[in-house]
Formats: C-alpha cells, sequence, structure tokens
C-alpha cells in the first residue's frame, strides 16, 4: 500500500496536510519519499523513531559536507552555503563551540529580562488595532502576528528602527515559495539585499558596539574561541528569521486552532491561567516548523526498522509525529488540558531550539492580551478560505494573512 503524497511530498494540500500526514503514519514509521524539489529522502513520521532520529549522531547537519560529496542531496537554498555556518547547519564539535559562544550571549537572563518590553510592544500593537473600529476588518499577521516578533527580534539584535522595514520587506520576499524562475529572481534580488544589511549591521556593531546581541555575539569569547565572520552573519541570519517568522506563524495557526474549536477557546478565556499549557498544546498541535531542518545519513542508519542507506538525506516530520497516536490520546483533537504536554516543535536533542524561551514567552504574553483585549474576536472570511501560503510548506509553514474582525476591545 502507498500514497501519492510519498511521490510528491510537500506537494499535498499545505491548507490541511494533517490527514496526509495520518495516512502516512498508519503506513509505517519511515518512508522512502521524492520530496516536491524532486531530491529524494527518507521520512520519518511517528513520534518514538522522531525523537530518536533527531539526536542520532550518525545523521550529519553539515550541509557544506553534503554538498562537497557532490551528491544531489539537497538544493542550496538562499541566501546559501555562505550564510549556512550556524548551529543548524554543523555537526559537534562546532555545533559544539558555536552553541557556546551563541548561548553566551543569548542567555535565558536577556530573554527574560525583555518580558517588561515585549509586554509593551503587545499592548501598543492591540492600541493600535483597537484604533481601527471594532467592525472592521483586519489582518492578525500584518497588524499583530508578524510586527511583534519582528520588533522584538530587531532590538535584541540592535537592528536600527530605520532600517527595519526593508530588511522585514526583504526577509518576507526571501520566505516566500519558489517554485518558478520568476519567483526565484525575486527571492534571490531579496535575499542579496538581506546579506547586504547584516553586513553592514556588523560593520556597525564592530565600529559602535552597543547593549545588544550582534553585539555580544561579535565580542563573545570562550577561552580563545570566538566566530568567525561566516559564523557570526549565519548566526544572525538564523536568528532573525527563527526568532521572527517561527513564531509569527505560532501565533497564526493558534488563533485558528482557537476559532475551530470554541469550547476550547471559551475555556481558555474563562481561565486565562491556562495560557503557557495551551501555547504547549498549539505547537503540539499546529507546529510553525512542520519538519526537520536537513539531515543526512553518514553511515547506513536503521529506524523503526528500516534502514536508511548512507549518503541519503532524513525528513523528520516534526507535525506528523505531534499527532501520534503512539504517543498521545486522541491527538487529532485540540486539548489545553492534555496531560502529555512533550511535544517535538522545538526539536529535540544536541539542536534543540535555543530561542524555545522566547518564543514560549512571546506566545504567552500575545495570545492572552489579545484574548483579553479582544473578548468578541472572530474571523472575518470562512475558516475554509484560510490560505497557508508562506514559506515553503516543509520547513516552514504559517498563514498568508489572517482576516478578523476585533470586536470592542477592553482597555490595557
Amino acid at each position: 500500500m502507498t500514497t501519492p503524497a510519498l511521490a510528491a511530498w510537500g506537494a499535498y494540500n499545505q491548507d490541511d496536510p494533517f490527514p496526509v500526514f495520518a495516512e502516512v503514519r498508519e503506513l509505517g514509521a519511515v518512508h522512502e519519499v521524492t520530496l516536491a524539489d524532486g531530491h529524494r529522502a527518507w521520512l520519518v513520521v511517528r513520534y518514538d523513531e522522531a525523537r530518536a532520529a533527531l539526536n542520532d549522531p550518525r545523521l550529519s547537519k553539515d550541509m557544506h559536507a553534503a554538498l562537497a560529496t557532490g551528491a544531489d542531496l539537497v538544493a542550496e537554498g538562499l541566501p546559501g552555503p555562505a550564510f549556512a555556518r550556524h548551529m543548524l547547519s554543523v555537526d559537534p564539535p562546532d555545533h559544539t563551540r558555536l552553541r557556546r559562544l551563541v548561548s553566551a550571549a543569548f542567555s535565558p537572563r536577556r530573554v527574560e529580562g525583555m518580558r517588561p518590553r515585549v509586554q509593551t510592544i503587545v499592548d501598543d500593537l492591540l492600541d493600535e488595532l483597537a484604533l481601527q473600529g471594532p467592525d472592521s476588518r483586519a489582518d492578525l499577521v500584518a497588524a499583530f502576528a508578524f510586527p511583534l516578533p519582528f520588533t522584538v527580534i530587531c532590538e535584541l539584535l540592535g537592528v536600527p528602527e530605520p532600517d527595519r522595514a526593508a530588511l522585514g520587506q526583504g526577509l518576507t520576499a526571501l520566505l516566500v515559495p519558489t517554485s518558478t524562475p520568476a519567483q526565484y529572481a525575486r527571492a534571490k534580488e531579496a535575499s542579496d539585499a538581506v546579506v547586504a544589511m547584516l553586513g553592514a549591521l556588523v560593520q556597525v556593531k564592530q565600529d559602535t558596539p552597543g547593549d545588544d546581541l550582534v553585539s555580544g555575539l561579535i565580542s563573545a569569547r570562550d577561552g580563545d574561541e570566538r566566530l568567525n565572520n561566516q559564523e557570526l552573519l549565519s548566526t544572525i541570519f538564523q536568528l532573525i528569521v527563527a526568532g521572527h517568522d517561527t513564531t509569527t506563524s505560532l501565533l497564526g495557526n493558534s488563533v485558528v486552532a482557537l476559532f475551530r474549536n470554541p469550547a476550547q477557546l471559551a475555556q481558555l478565556r474563562s481561565d486565562p491561567s491556562k495560557i503557557a499549557a495551551a501555547v504547549e498544546e498549539f505547537l503540539r498541535y499546529d507546529p510553525p516548523v512542520p519538519h526537520s531542518t536537513f539531515r543526512y545519513a553518514i553511515e547506513p542508519v536503521e529506524i523503526g526498522n528500516v534502514t536508511i542507506p548512507a549518503g541519503a538525506q532524513v525528513v523528520i516530520s516534526l507535525a506528523a509525529a505531534n499527532r501520534d497516536a503512539g504517543r498521545y490520546s486522541s491527538p487529532e483533537l485540540l486539548d489545553i488540558d492534555r496531560a502529555e504536554a512533550r511535544h517535538l516543535a522545538f526539536g529535540h536533542g544536541i539542536h534543540h531550539c535555543l530561542g524555545a524561551v522566547l518564543a514560549r514567552m512571546e506566545g504567552q504574553l500575545a495570545l492572552g492580551s489579545l484574548l483579553r483585549r479582544f473578548p468578541e474576536l472572530r474571523l472575518a472570511v470562512p475558516a475554509g478560505d484560510l490560505h497557508w501560503g508562506h514559506g515553503d510548506g516543509l520547513v516552514l509553514r504559517g498563514l498568508s494573512e489572517l482576516p478578523v474582525i476585533p470586536g470592542p476591545a477592553r482597555p490595557r
């Protein structure tokens, strides 16, 4: 038994991929597939196997090494290998060194110190939404879900405010799907602009350091170790994309999940103290990163009684694993009181998302404040008209827009 999805993994309906995930998961834990970009890969879809694969040292993340083999394993992507010397694209000992250096600058204390500022940004954006009027139609992505994490990561990195609009436009254009030459050309132009802006930012911070993350990364030391220029630029790019795009999608996906589950929405409105547990369930139920980033087998690897050959690309479906009935009861249901809170939305093992603390904080403050300030918030279109057209649909998946009617606003 097989399914057409295995012949073009990623080409399924991005607005509702979960039936395909369930179908493939029922067929087995591991499958050989053709990705939508034409490359072959091995796909892992069940929880236990996915969790083990995420922390298996035989699955390398070194894209430079993979490309150097000459095998057609993966597309270079944008901005390209020159920006692929960050924590998600290297193995130990380089990964250990990079994570240690970045962790020194991106500490939980620094993140927690931003809580009051994040709340202020949330409140200011919701004030602007209220000014549009209770019966107006607003795009919650453009008005709230995108500017919140983008502003936060820009302030954290020290991006000057006059440069943020151009950077945001460039990143948005860079992350759109590129299935045609014209789309790729537009994305490449945006990519080149983003690369130039980040290079200029590093130069400014080298000349005039400040109390920001880029300055911290430039000065980060671990004994005699430091980030070289390629690692520095790669890390900044990774932090910007991971620091805003995934949280934007988390917020949009969470709001839609609540609209589609009104009993859960009512429960969360009646007991706001459940917001932390609710965010964990949103991450499990509809994660903003549905599949892991690049990996390939450096030797034969057995996963789920299937032997993956050396040199093969491996894709781990976090979204499919997060709805595995072998791990969760009633996994297709949204349940903010779910006892099994552990999920794979942030990965697992040495590559567990460094920004998980920041993402959780932003999600809790943003969603909690949104529901409190706008008790009559509702969709402006039928749920079936919503379109997940942002991102490549494999590693990144988010809403293109989220039309809502805010309703009357409560004061801060």
